[in-house]
C-alpha cells in the first residue's frame, strides 16, 4: 500500500507540475491585463494536490494522447476547481484554504465572489484555444462536458445549502450520496475520465462507461475528505478541523449520529445545527464529537469509503478495459487506494 501511495504521489507531482507551469503562465499573461487577474491567481498558486488536472492528463494519455492535447483541459479545470473553492468557502464562511486564510477574509466578501467569477471566465479560454490542436468537433464535445459538469456541481452544492438552512434531520444516506455524486463526483472523477478518454480517443468513444467508476471513486474521495475535517493531522489537512461541524453539513458522520442518537441528544444535535457557525459554542462541538466516537459514526464512515474504493476497482476493469497496459492506466487504477490513504 506505501508503494502504491509513492507511484501516485509521483504522478500526482509530475502531471500537476506540468499543469501548473502551464496555469502560472497564462495567469501570468492575464494579470498583467486587469487586476482582478492578479486576485483571481490566489487560490490556483496556493500548493495543491492537482488532483484534477494530473487525473485528466493521465486519462487522455491511457487512451493514446499525449500531454500537451490535455493540458489546456487540465488547467481549465484546475481553475473552474478554484472558482467552486472561492465561492464554496463564501457560503461556509470558511476559515482557511490550504494552510492559508481564505481569500475572503483577506480582501473582503465582494473582491472575493468577482475574483470567483474571475476564475470561472478564466477557465473557458483554455478551453475555446483547444481548437488549434484537437479541431472543432472535439473541441466542442469538451464545452458540451464542461456545462455538464458546471450544471451537477452548482445542483450538487444547491442541495447542501438546502439542508442547512431548513436544517433537515432526515438527510438519508442514498441523499447524500445523490449529493456527492453532484457536487464531488462529477468535476473531481467523472469529468476528468470523460475528458481525458474524448481527447484520446477524439470522440470515439461512449463516455457513460465512466460514470459509476467515477461515481465510487468520487464518493470515497469525498467520505475521506469529511472523516479528515474531524480526524486528520491540521498540519496536512490546509482547513480548519470540524469546520463540517460547524458549518451543519450533513455528512455521513453527522447523519448516522442523527439516526442512531437518542431522542434527547437529537433534540439537542438539531438545536445546535440550528445556530450560525460563529453561535455554536465549543463545548457543543466537543460534545458532538465525543458522540460521534461513541456511537461509531467515523468508523462507519469509513467501512463505506472502503466498500465504495472497492466498487471503484470492479468498475476501473470495466471503464477503462480499452485502454493497454501503461504506467497512466496503473496509475488511475491505483486511485481507489490512494483516497483511502490520504491524511
Amino acid at each position: 500500500m506505501g508503494e502504491t501511495a509513492n507511484f501516485v504521489r509521483d504522478v500526482l507531482g509530475e502531471y500537476g507540475g506540468l499543469a501548473q507551469k502551464a496555469l502560472n503562465e497564462y495567469l501570468a499573461r492575464e494579470s498583467r491585463r486587469e487586476g482582478v487577474y492578479r486576485l483571481a491567481s490566489d487560490y490556483p498558486l496556493r500548493k495543491g494536490r492537482s488532483l484534477r488536472a494530473s487525473f485528466c492528463i493521465a486519462a487522455a494519455r491511457a487512451f493514446g494522447a499525449t500531454a500537451t492535447d490535455a493540458v489546456r483541459s487540465a488547467i481549465s479545470l484546475e481553475l473552474m476547481h478554484n472558482a467552486f473553492l472561492v465561492h464554496d468557502d463564501i457560503e461556509d464562511e470558511s476559515e482557511e484554504r490550504r494552510g492559508m486564510p481564505t481569500l475572503h477574509r483577506l480582501h473582503g466578501l465582494a473582491s472575493a465572489l468577482n475574483a470567483g467569477d474571475a476564475l470561472m471566465v478564466l477557465g473557458l479560454r483554455p478551453l475555446l484555444a483547444n481548437r488549434a490542436g484537437l479541431g472543432a468537433r472535439v473541441s466542442w464535445r469538451i464545452l458540451e462536458e464542461t456545462e455538464r459538469m458546471a450544471r451537477e456541481s452548482v445542483e450538487g452544492q444547491a442541495l447542501e445549502l438546502r439542508w442547512r438552512k431548513e436544517n433537515c434531520a432526515s438527510v438519508t444516506e442514498s441523499d447524500y450520496l445523490l449529493m456527492t455524486l453532484k457536487k464531488t463526483c462529477w468535476y473531481t472523477t467523472i469529468y476528468p475520465s470523460r475528458i481525458g478518454a474524448l481527447i484520446g480517443t477524439r470522440d470515439g468513444m461512449d463516455l457513460d462507461r465512466f460514470v459509476r467508476f467515477g461515481f465510487f471513486l468520487g464518493g470515497a474521495f469525498q467520505i475521506q475528505e469529511d472523516v479528515l475535517n474531524l480526524a486528520g493531522d491540521s498540519r496536512k489537512y490546509g482547513k480548519e478541523l470540524d469546520g463540517d461541524l460547524r458549518e451543519g453539513k450533513r455528512t455521513l458522520m453527522l447523519i448516522h449520529l442523527l439516526a442512531s442518537a437518542s431522542e434527547a441528544d437529537r433534540t439537542r444535535l438539531l438545536r445546535l445545527l440550528s445556530m450560525s457557525r460563529t453561535e455554536k459554542p465549543p463545548r457543543e462541538i466537543a460534545w458532538v464529537r465525543r458522540s460521534m466516537r461513541r456511537l461509531g459514526c467515523v468508523e462507519y464512515a469509513r467501512a463505506v469509503a472502503h466498500s465504495l474504493a472497492g466498487a471503484a476497482l470492479h468498475e476501473f476493469q470495466v471503464a477503462f478495459a480499452p485502454a493497454p497496459d501503461s504506467r497512466d492506466k496503473r496509475f488511475i487504477e491505483a486511485l481507489p487506494y490512494w483516497v483511502l490513504e490520504r491524511s
